[in-house]
């Protein structure tokens, strides 16, 4: 997953550079890719004219109107101008620039629906009709066409669409409009869920808006996540070279050499992403609370609890996004044609939610200001409020004379010396060794490249012989290319090593070590071989229970070679552990310790505190006086990060778990456990029943355990999961099975 650098999100220069035609070897045996040559030209062209963009761009401020409602496959002849015009001003004196609406459910996700579409054109043509027929009434144009407004484009995809209008004065600087649909839904591809978008060219700045409908489900957190990633990451935009080119010459495409005419989420000054996000209230505040809250409009315990903004903080999904503060009432569920929460004995209670949100992302933070915030009370035929927010956005007005100018001069410098001799380098070392890495650290190096020649250098890291990585997976460097005029300051490459649980897994059974040779090639002159040398200190964390028994001494002095760790231990030892040692000492501790400490496994310690306890765990060092958050949080992380979960997930039940057969589900469970994973299984739900002892202290529930179980005992962090309503129903039932054996003396 990408994360936000100083510009808010990541430059392609962190990704291989890839061409589509193959390096070709000169007479004197130099290696050589015009075409790479080429695009790594035009990034060095593109920096520069970024830089001095402001030398040639006027600023002016326009408004924007996004709006966003789930329409729950209603097509009532409700007024929208609640929804659409609250914000032009009592006598209609602001007025957007540009208004863009999404719609999700425009038609029931129904089986026929969504594999057919048979309906989505003929509503989505009624849906862009209201819009526009509510924009240009009479009683806010006033017969003056240049108030009136514009169609522009729209995409719809079974129950989402979405749709453009402009303000008639600005036509004419629009250009370059395109539009997509992605489908994740059903077997990940249909469209009851996913996004359709558009993007356009507004005066010269590049604008792109996502309209998504999401996974649903108040506990689907992981879902909602992923389908926001897909979304992303799926859609694009053929926009065509000449308008990669434009955009290029104005400073105003964030990542340009994407090897085709397309462009991505990503490549554009602002970007809005609206829809129903169903992102929920947190499970940890009961809905009966949730609703109380909700309707005395006491929202600040409800923001600390609003996934999106807790999976925004956490980096898993929405980075680099931001969002105006929520000051109006959560937008769903409510009874259709009320204001009142959906509450019915016959209806299934749901708690509150703000599903409906609008987010941006800007390449310069402080070209949005979001003027307001805030839902429609009408239409209200849906169990979802329109939600709708008005920003003002900065945007660039290029004067033509003064960008050639300056492009001009680029040019000219550059022409001075690509006109010279071969390109020459030098590299501060070509050996890196990094020394000892243990478990979950990111350590980097850098290796300074100056031009020491008197012409351009054009460098890349380009795959070993009959290899398509650049590096061995444990790797990352940053950039892969780059150029160097004579005389600029020297540059780094950044050779970052991070051991995850994958690269330990791959350590501990032999099958890697951390070593590599890296080839930086020269454009029109030599390669350099990079040797990259570290070694691991072994942990805990990573390893399965079943190796972890089978020593009795710190796992950091057992050796990672395969052979010398045969000859020191005996492969069939008679005496080995009923549980990890690791896992023993962490419970004694928090047995000793915290079993009364309030919020115990709610509550996340201290990373410095977690990393020393890690560190005792694997040497043996005594555990010092941490706080006791700390040790539970690692013991946690201790059991999800094993290489192999303590349950297989082979026992996962297979059938809908109830009162009647819960029993024989629990009983078979135990049975099926393998010997050592059954032993370490008995000793945590031991220690966690003993916690529940203790609740009145902790305030511990067993519904929260059973969670946190399933999470690092049946999950884990190295085991894939789906986001399929197969895979929430069998982990909803392992979650009851763990309930069971929680609450019962079933064990």
């Amino acid at each position: 997953m990408a994360t936000p650098t100083t510009d808010r999100r990541s430059s392609l220069e962190d990704t291989m550079l890839t061409t589509r035609t193959p390096d070709e070897e000169t007479e004197d045996g130099r290696i050589r890719n015009r075409e790479a040559a080429t695009k790594i030209r035009d990034a060095w062209i593109y920096k520069q004219i970024r830089a001095r963009q402001d030398e040639f761009t006027q600023y002016r401020t326009a408004r924007f109107f996004l709006g966003t409602w789930n329409v729950n496959a209603k097509g009532k002849e409700e007024s929208l101008d609640e929804f659409l015009t609250k914000d032009w001003g009592p006598n209609q004196e602001y007025p957007p620039d540009i208004v863009c609406v999404g719609l999700q459910e425009m038609v029931d996700l129904n089986a026929v629906n969504v594999t057919v579409e048979t309906k989505s054109q003929q509503r989505s043509q009624f849906w862009v009709e209201r819009i526009r027929s509510t924009l240009n009434q009479p009683k806010y144009t006033r017969n003056d066409p240049s108030r009136g407004y514009t169609f522009l484009t729209q995409r719809y995809l079974v129950g989402l669409l979405i749709c453009v209008f402009v303000r008639n004065p600005h036509k004419a600087r629009v250009k370059y409009v395109q539009s997509d649909s992605v489908g994740v839904g059903v077997m990940g591809m249909l469209g009851n869920k996913g996004g359709v978008s558009l993007r356009l060219q507004f005066y010269d700045s590049t604008l792109c808006v996502i309209c998504a409908h999401l996974a649903a489900h108040r506990e689907n957190v992981a879902g909602r996540n992923a389908d926001f990633w897909n979304v992303y990451a799926k859609t694009s935009f053929d926009i065509g070279e000449e308008a990669i080119r434009e955009v290029i010459r104005s400073g105003s495409l964030s990542q340009w050499a994407t090897g085709s005419s397309s462009v991505g989420v990503q490549d554009h000054d602002l970007v809005f992403w609206i829809g129903d996000l169903n992102y929920r209230i947190d499970e940890s505040m009961p809905t009966d609370k949730v609703l109380e809250l909700s309707e005395k409009d006491d929202f600040d315990e409800l923001r600390s609890l609003d996934q999106l903004n807790n999976e925004r903080a956490k980096g898993h999904a929405f980075t680099g996004f931001d969002e105006g503060r929520l000051n109006f009432r959560p937008t769903y569920k409510y009874q259709p044609g009320t204001d009142v929460y959906e509450q019915r004995p016959d209806k299934k209670l749901r708690a509150p939610a703000w599903c409906d949100r609008i987010l941006w992302m800007a390449q310069e933070p402080n070209h949005v200001q979001q003027l307001s915030y805030d839902r429609s009370e009408t239409p209200n035929c849906s169990d979802h409020k329109p939600v709708y927010s008005t920003l003002n956005i900065t945007i660039k007005d290029v004067v033509p004379a003064k960008r050639e100018a300056v492009y001009d001069q680029v040019m000219k410098l550059l022409d001075k010396f690509e006109n010279q001799t071969l390109p020459m380098v030098g590299l501060d070392r070509i050996s890196l060794d990094f020394g000892q890495i243990r478990y979950g650290e990111t350590v980097t190096l850098p290796i300074q490249i100056t031009n020491t020649g008197k012409v351009v250098a054009q460098y890349r890291l380009v795959p070993k012989l009959d290899e398509n990585a650049l590096c061995k997976s444990w790797m990352k460097v940053s950039p892969t290319y780059g150029m160097l005029i004579p005389g600029e300051t020297p540059a780094n490459i950044n050779f970052s090593i991070t051991i995850n649980n994958n690269t330990a897994n791959m350590l501990n059974t032999g099958r890697e070590v951390l070593d590599d040779i890296l080839i930086l090639r020269l454009e029109n002159g030599r390669d350099y071989y990079i040797t990259i040398k570290a070694k691991y200190a072994r942990s805990c964390f990573g390893m399965s229970v079943d190796e972890l028994v089978l020593y009795s001494e710190p796992i950091r002095n057992v050796p990672l070679d395969p052979i010398q760790r045969a000859e020191k231990y005996d492969p069939n030892p008679t005496s080995a552990l009923c549980v990890p040692k690791e896992l023993w000492r962490i419970v004694d501790a928090l047995y000793e310790r915290g079993v009364d400490e309030k919020d115990l496994f709610l509550m996340p310690g201290i990373a410095k505190e977690v990393k020393h306890i890690r560190e005792c765990l694997d040497t043996g060092a005594p555990l010092a006086n941490y706080h006791v958050h700390s040790l539970a949080e690692a013991m946690l992380s201790f059991l999800s990060n094993l290489s192999t979960p303590i349950v297989p997930p082979t026992l996962f039940p297979t059938l809908e778990i109830d009162s009647q057969n819960i029993q024989s589900f629990a009983r078979k469970f135990l049975e099926e456990l393998p010997p050592i994973h059954y032993n370490t299984f008995v000793y945590v739900m031991s220690f966690f029943r003993e916690a529940l002892v203790h609740k009145e202290q902790n305030k511990l529930a067993a519904t929260r355990l059973a969670r946190i179980c399933v999470d690092t005992m049946v999950v884990g962090s190295s085991t894939t999961q789906s986001d399929s309503s197969a895979f929430v129903q069998r982990r909803t039932g392992m979650q009851l099975i763990m309930l069971h054996l929680l609450e019962t003396n079933t064990i």
